[in-house]
């Protein structure tokens, strides 16, 4: 099995073991060695995250806030994670030679135009809602379909369908063709 694709990305048979992989190490180390339950994901640490540089601003809000006082607040082993990912994606791209900075993809350029303005506020608008289905759904698609679905968590598959079945949904309206 060769570790690049002909196209000269990643093999996917062998970045999903490496995932698998990874998953399996966190499930590990969370419950036999930090004895807690944590699992991979990354919709909680963005919580985290914004809760975080909100104690710069509003910290008598954040220190009363149930929900944050319950979610410790704190850059954990998932919040290194997340920055992983990124690093990880950027060392990816630059391996494989497909690093390239894009501020609007082609695809979004055919449908949408080239204003900037209105691709930003896609992606905000874009996020917030995500966020909000990852925190309605007690989850994101990573940890849902990394986590739960290893754990075999009849949850975590309909979570997971239903993000599949949503994100096909909004991508055939959102990127329709004008003309075929």
């Amino acid at each position: 099995m060769k570790f690049k694709t002909e196209d000269g990305g990643w093999n996917p048979y062998i970045a999903g073991a490496l995932t698998g992989v990874l998953a399996i190490v966190s499930v590990y180390l969370t419950t036999v060695i930090l004895g807690k339950t944590n699992y991979l994901g990354a919709s909680t640490t963005f919580v985290r995250a914004a809760a975080y540089i909100e104690q710069i601003f509003a910290s008598e809000y954040v220190a009363q806030n149930i929900y944050f006082s319950a979610t410790k607040i704190r850059v954990d082993w998932q919040f290194m994670v997340i920055a992983g990912i990124f690093i990880g994606s950027l060392l990816s791209s630059l391996t494989d030679k497909s690093f390239n900075i894009e501020k609007i993809p082609p695809i979004w350029r055919e449908r949408f135009g080239s204003s900037l303005k209105i691709r930003a506020a896609g992606a905000f608008f874009g996020g917030i809602i995500a966020m909000i289905g990852a925190r309605l759904a007690d989850g994101c698609p990573s940890g849902h379909g990394l986590s739960g679905m290893m754990q075999l968590s009849v949850s975590s598959f309909v979570a997971l369908g239903l993000f599949f079945a949503a994100g096909a949904i909004v991508a055939g309206i959102v990127f329709k063709r004008r003309s075929l």
